[in-house]
Parts: structure tokens; sequence; C-alpha cells
């Protein structure tokens, strides 16, 4: 029985959730964030005879993303969804969203590799902090500068906003290095939560790449992250990228899938997050 959740089944949503808070980092983020009582976000779960939770779906905007532990209840669930005209985009692990097609009609689909990271044994403990600095406010104008020149960066023009806001709000944190008063690598989280954090927009200046500075500032963010008791995650598409966050101690758990109906037009470049590059 699908039932919309409000902030009475808090407790058990999110214990239902934290048991896999990877993949669940968007959900988690986003009932933490703006809760069960706002206009743009809903959350649906379906429960069993007992009451236990079998399956959630989140809305926020136009998106939703879907959850289970096993076979979701994708039938009523898709039925939320097509009554929605706004309706933009289901993502999810790709078993779960795959459950959706033969009751929502896709028009193009996008999968990225999904990866987690969940201790730091792989870190290199010893490696120098010496110039790493953790962004402030007046930063971001600098970061901007810095991802505007990353050809493999599709920039949105919310991108300041969007890290200002991060910032603001505790919700992403940004660690970088300066030469010569110029921003020249980063890395980012992003969608944090008090259970897990993605890591996005790593990156070098183009002409200091191959120099190891994104991994220094990837490394001091993971491990502080991690020292804070939540998991980290990302995305990767492209298998070298893949093989460097490995040997950081990232495992594969599956691969995440964006779904998008037929009235969509979508950009090859639009993902739900940046593209990381070294």
């Amino acid at each position: 029985m699908v039932v919309k959740a409000d902030q009475t089944m808090h407790e058990k949503v999110m214990n239902y959730l934290s048991d896999e808070p990877a993949l669940n980092l968007f959900i988690i983020a986003d009932i933490e964030n703006f809760g069960y009582e706002t206009d743009f976000q809903e959350i649906w779960t379906d429960l069993d005879e007992a009451g236990e939770i079998q399956g959630i779906l989140l809305r926020y905007m136009g998106n939703y993303l879907p959850y289970s532990k096993g076979t979701i209840n994708a039938k009523d669930f898709s039925e939320i969804i097509n009554k929605d005209t706004a309706y933009e985009m289901l993502s999810g692990k790709k078993e779960i969203t795959e459950q959706f097609r033969p009751y929502v009609k896709f028009g193009r689909t996008k999968e990225t590799y999904f990866a987690e990271l969940k201790d730091n044994r792989l870190l290199n403990k010893n490696s120098s902090r010496e110039g790493i600095q953790k962004a402030e406010l007046q930063d971001v104008d600098s970061l901007i500068e810095l991802k505007l020149q990353i050809k493999e960066f599709s920039i949105r023009a919310t991108a300041r906003q969007s890290l200002d806001q991060a910032l603001k709000t505790k919700t992403g944190r940004t660690y970088f290095m300066k030469e010569d008063n110029i921003v020249v690598s980063c890395a980012s989280t992003t969608a944090e939560n008090s259970l897990s954090a993605m890591i996005v927009g790593v990156c070098s200046h183009p002409e200091k790449r191959n120099q190891g500075l994104a991994t220094l500032c990837m490394e001091a963010l993971c491990q502080d992250v991690l020292l804070e008791g939540k998991t980290l995650c990302l995305f990767y598409d492209n298998p070298k990228a893949g093989s460097i966050y490995k040997r950081l101690g990232f495992k594969d758990i599956g691969m995440w899938s964006m779904n998008y109906p037929v009235h969509m037009t979508v950009s090859e470049n639009d993902t739900t997050q940046e593209p990381l590059v070294k």
C-alpha cells in the first residue's frame, strides 16, 4: 500500500534508507534539508500489511528518486509519476529504475558507474596538506574561474549560485590549492547529509595536470569526511578515472541510471553532477 509520508514517519524512513547511505545520498539529503511539508518535495512509502516500509519514492520538483532493498512497487509508484505533467527525470540504481520501464515511458537514458568509499585504509595518510585550503564564500568566484577552464565540465548558469548555497548551508565543501594567487586544483562534495556525501568537481588547471594536485585535494577531503563517520560516493563514466578512484579505495556498487521522458531535450553533457577530471 502506497501512502504519503509525513514527519511522524521520519524515524522509520531514515532507518530504512540508512542501510545504504551512498545509494540514498540524494534522498537523505533532500529529506534532511527540506522535510515533508513543502510544495516542491513529496515522499511516498510502500507499506506491507505489518506497516513496514518496502520501498520509497521521493519527488524533488520534477525529479523522482525511487529506492527499495529488493523488488519495488513500480506499478503503483508509476501512477504517481505519470500524473505529474512536470516530470523531468527518474534516477536511481539501475536495478531499481529498470523495474519502472513497463509503466513509465523513457525517451532517453544515461548511465554512469557508481562507486563508494567507506574507510580510509587506501588513502595516503602521510600525504602533504601544505597549501590545501578549505573554501569560504570569498573563494567562490576563483573556483568558478577554474571550472570554466575545464573543457570536460558542462558549467551551468547556476553553478556559482549552487556553490555559494552549498557552502552557506554546509551541504557541500571544497578543498583547493593556489599558485600565484590563482586556484589550480580542487575537489568538492555535494549533497552532504548526516550519513553520506558525494565527491564532485575534482580537477586541475589544464597547465597543472599530471602533478597530483587534485589527488592531494581529494585525499584530504575524503579523510576529513570519513572521520565524521560519513560514507563517500561518486559517479564516473571514464574507466581511466575509475582506476584512479579505486586506488584510493572506492569500490563499484552498481550503475546509476538517469531516465528522461520523451518530451525532454537533454544535452549529452547533462548529468546530475559534474564529471570528474584529474
